[in-house]
């Protein structure tokens, strides 16, 4: 099993624990985890990214204990493993499109995919030398896409990617995350409110905390 998340459970301050339900992913395999806003999707996702320790359960990837790393450990692991993409892409406007993917190649420290040819595979290969502020919203989620997964990542954590797109776009971009899952080999979770995505990804569970 490429990744797994076992009796995670949360508490806010002041606030009821959070308990979520348990996923187990090879690789090339994706889910959905879905809840309204409020109901503590965001905390899963930071949990399964490590960016929070759990109360209780575990974080498995790669047969590594994701919530027992701690510190500098902890970011180097995230650099190497865990391609993020967020639901603002948050791309670093004084670099263009090639400059921002050879910045998240470098602190990788993984030997990546090539990024002209991530760039043609997403459709945006012309791209390359745009300033990102030029892009469309549907091309800066790509390259956000390109950023994420430039590393080889074995985990693949994206955040309500198509809550701003219209549904042409969000097919394409669901169609293009499980594509580089699969190529890859990487697990694929999308935590997201938006059900038209249960349209191209069966798998799905709901979190509801409130």
């Amino acid at each position: 099993m490429l990744f797994e998340s076992r009796n995670l459970k949360y508490s806010h301050p002041g606030q009821n624990p959070l308990t979520f339900p348990d996923i187990r992913l090879e690789g090339g395999e994706a889910i959905l985890v879905l809840g309204k806003s409020g109901s503590g999707k965001t905390t899963m996702l930071n949990l399964l990214s490590g960016l929070l320790v759990p109360e209780a359960g575990e974080v498995l990837l790669d047969q590594v204990n994701v919530a027992s790393l701690k510190g500098a450990e902890a970011d180097r692991f995230r650099g190497k493993n865990i391609g993020i993409v967020f639901q603002k892409p948050h791309l670093l406007a004084p670099l263009n499109v090639k400059e921002n993917l050879e910045v998240a190649s470098h602190f990788s420290h993984n030997k990546g995919q090539d990024i002209f040819q991530l760039l043609q595979e997403l459709g945006i290969g012309k791209k390359a030398n745009s300033r990102v502020q030029t892009l469309s919203e549907g091309e800066a989620q790509r390259v956000s896409i390109a950023r994420a997964v430039i590393t080889k990542p074995k985990l693949i954590l994206a955040d309500e990617p198509t809550s701003s797109l219209d549904d042409e776009n969000t097919e394409k971009v669901i169609q293009l995350l499980k594509n580089q899952a699969a190529k890859i080999g990487a697990a694929l979770i999308i935590v997201t409110h938006d059900q038209r995505v249960k349209n191209h990804i069966s798998n799905f569970i709901e979190v509801n905390t409130l």
